[in-house]
């Protein structure tokens, strides 16, 4: 008893100065510290651990006695927090009196860029430290993190060892995913279950991650493959639940192009008190794109939730809005932007005028440009690309010529779209050769698009095709489509095969080509040739994607397909389309049969272009004047497809006959009709 007694006695009087100091730790007063080296060790880590760094260094230094510990915890103590510097000087000097332990080296790694990593794994190699598997693993996120050679060195590192864990290949699989290599992330993965290693939440967050970088051609198939593989497994082991993991799943299924309905009943299933800002941010910008009026849905449901709002979400409904009918929705978005106070807040700034200038609304995109207090490069760029949108060529070149900041490649690319829209073949030739002369930016892959565009919309198609030439870089899927949508527009037939054939060699799998193709064969009456390729292509599988309208009226979107068989209203709208179409013949109306593509009656050709999707809407907006959602004298139309001939002539005389502005934006530019005119003068 009496034993015990003494030895209670004596760890109360241990730990006494410990608890003392503990009491005076937010005062600046350093007391001589104990001779106990135990103690004053705890001391130290607790100042590191509350990042009071300068104290636990002066603690440190005033030690009369030292051992490896004291110095490894303080050198785990700058690690912590990021103090390259002193953690590196701290180690040298450690190394005149203690060799450093596994420890020492993993936290100085945890920290080092390139250059001294190299050293610190020197020593490791000198010293037979970088066998331990603790400093070993260490090296390897030291190399991916410093990594300019796709982890070369990592690789090495990862090699050269003879037993590895779990952490091990987390750090691998997080180096791949951080170079964006998902196929070698997903292959690792596989011989890391080979050798009956168990993976954790960690292993799976880092493996779809990887997965975002597969987003072009058959490389998307395969990363959504191994996206749905990566999903059931969360779902078994019960991963799925966890937000970060479930968020980076909703992130790479929406850049691949996964259903959407996965996305939602994904975000559902997780726990809604679990659910964070990152989450949130994650699901809406999923819908962005693609359901924009489910990105604001979302958004009112969070704002139910005690969450605080950042402008990273502002900037992601910004996005939604852009991508809807009318600017009623970025409006109300701007107005939520001032009342939550994120105004002059310059990256939501860009991201309005953005909104505005996809909504329709010039005048509301230089409004915001022209009150913003604080400008960069992509403000600039903003604007020149509404312009473009706009067909405002001229009002670009003038606008830059005000530009207070040096120009960049996206700069140049809305200028030669402006030039391309509005038929300036030689401002545009001018542009693009004083590009790199004046300005010193060498042309890539989309300056030298928007040139064949440019030459190929005027006709001059053998120029076209000796700037393809020319190139200093092979030609991509953009500048073969651009040639041969100038050979549709112009009747060209000798260079259709040469550019189908690098369409179908770059992308297989896109409908554009062949559409191309076959429409360029049909117009020319040779129909047969043009229905032998859509049989081609629906034989491989390859599905034309429809063309759709949308249109928003008592504030609801309505969609039309052509045809617009599945609308309640169809029948009245047919009826409504007759009388419209009997005024407009009046006035010089006549159908563009040639935009039919099927060898028909001239008269059922006729009854096809009343269907189309655009004419559809505008009747339907028609028979509900009147209403709040029409907005005045302006009747906006949204299109997912290039507007037709027939269409765009439509169009142009029914703005006069009904004495309204019909703005249409389709998958190029807008057009304003009014009055019997159209703002691109017929050249689009």
């Amino acid at each position: 008893m009496k034993t015990a007694l003494t030895s209670l006695v004596r760890k109360q009087c241990l730990f006494r100065p410990a608890l003392a100091a503990r009491r005076d730790m937010n005062t600046e007063i350093i007391t001589t510290p104990p001779p106990d080296i135990c103690t004053a060790n705890n001391v130290i880590s607790m100042y590191s651990k509350r990042g009071q760094l300068h104290l636990a260094h002066q603690w440190f230094v005033q030690m009369p006695h030292k051992n490896i510990v004291s110095w490894t915890v303080l050198i785990s103590g700058y690690a912590q927090h990021g103090k390259l510097d002193p953690c590196f000087r701290l180690f040298s000097q450690m190394l005149s009196h203690y060799r450093p332990n596994d420890f020492a080296f993993a936290s100085l790694l945890s920290v080092c860029d390139y250059r001294r990593g190299l050293q610190v794994h020197g020593l490791a190699l000198k010293t037979g430290f970088d066998s331990w598997i603790y400093v070993a693993n260490a090296l390897i996120a030291m190399y991916w993190k410093n990594s300019h050679n796709r982890g070369v060195e990592a690789w090495r590192a990862f090699d050269a060892m003879d037993y590895r864990n779990l952490v091990t290949y987390n750090s691998m699989i997080t180096g791949l995913g951080m170079h964006q290599e998902g196929d070698k992330a997903m292959a690792l993965f596989m011989r890391m279950c080979r050798n009956g290693i168990q993976f954790d939440r960690t292993t799976l967050l880092s493996l779809v991650s990887s997965l975002g970088g597969l987003n072009e051609g058959s490389d998307k198939l395969v990363g959504l493959m191994c996206c749905l593989q990566l999903h059931t497994l969360g779902i078994k082991t019960r991963f799925a639940l966890y937000v970060g993991v479930a968020t980076a799943l909703i992130k790479v299924y929406s850049i691949l192009g996964g259903d959407i309905g996965a996305f939602r009943k994904l975000f559902l299933e997780t726990n809604a008190n679990d659910r964070d800002v990152v989450l949130w941010t994650a699901i809406m910008t999923a819908f962005a794109e693609r359901d924009p009026e489910q990105t604001l849905f979302l958004f009112n449901q969070m704002r139910g939730e005690d969450l605080c709002l950042d402008s990273y979400i502002f900037s992601v409904l910004l996005k939604a809005c852009s991508n809807l009918v009318t600017e009623r929705n970025a409006s109300a978005m701007h107005c939520q932007v001032i009342i939550t106070g994120f105004t002059n807040v310059l990256e939501l700034d860009n991201a309005l005028i953005h909104a505005y200038a996809r909504c329709g609304s010039i005048d509301n995109a230089e409004q915001v440009f022209y009150e913003m207090s604080l400008r960069d490069i992509i403000s600039w760029n903003s604007m020149l690309k509404a312009y473009a949108l706009h067909g405002k060529a001229k009002a670009a070149l003038n606008f830059f010529t005000q530009m207070d900041v040096a120009p960049d490649e996206t700069t140049f690319v809305a200028l030669l779209s402006s030039c391309s829209h509005a038929g300036m073949v030689k401002e545009g030739t001018k542009i693009f050769d004083t590009m790199y002369e004046k300005y010193g930016i060498y042309p890539q892959l989309d300056h030298y698009a928007c040139m064949v565009d440019i030459l190929g919309r005027a006709g001059h198609l053998s120029e076209a095709q000796n700037i393809i030439k020319k190139m200093p870089m092979e030609p991509d899927y953009v500048i073969w489509s651009a040639l041969l949508g100038a050979c549709r527009k112009h009747g060209e037939t000798k260079l259709v095969d040469l550019a189908s054939s690098k369409l179908k060699e770059l992308d297989p799998e896109n409908s554009l080509g062949y559409v191309l193709i076959s429409n360029i064969y049909c117009s020319a009456s040779s129909f047969d040739e043009g229905g032998y390729v859509r049989m081609k292509m629906s034989r491989v599988g390859i599905r034309k994607e429809p063309g759709l309208s949308w249109i928003e009226v008592g504030h609801k979107v309505h969609e039309f397909a052509s045809g617009g068989k599945r609308h309640p209203q169809i029948k009245a709208i047919h009826e409504n389309m007759e009388k419209l179409l009997r005024q407009l013949k009046k006035i010089g109306y006549v159908p563009e049969t040639s935009s039919v593509l099927f060898d028909v009656e001239d008269e059922h050709k006729e009854e096809q272009l009343y269907h189309h999707s655009e004419k559809l809407a505008l009747v339907f907006s028609l028979m509900n004047d009147g209403n709040p959602g029409c907005y005045g004298d302006v009747i906006k139309i949204m299109k997912n497809i290039r507007i037709c001939l027939d269409c765009h002539n439509f169009m142009r005389l029914a703005s006069k006959v009904v004495g309204k502005a019909i703005i249409v934006r389709d998958s190029n530019r807008f057009h304003r009709f009014k009055d019997g005119a159209c703002s691109c003068n017929d050249y689009w």
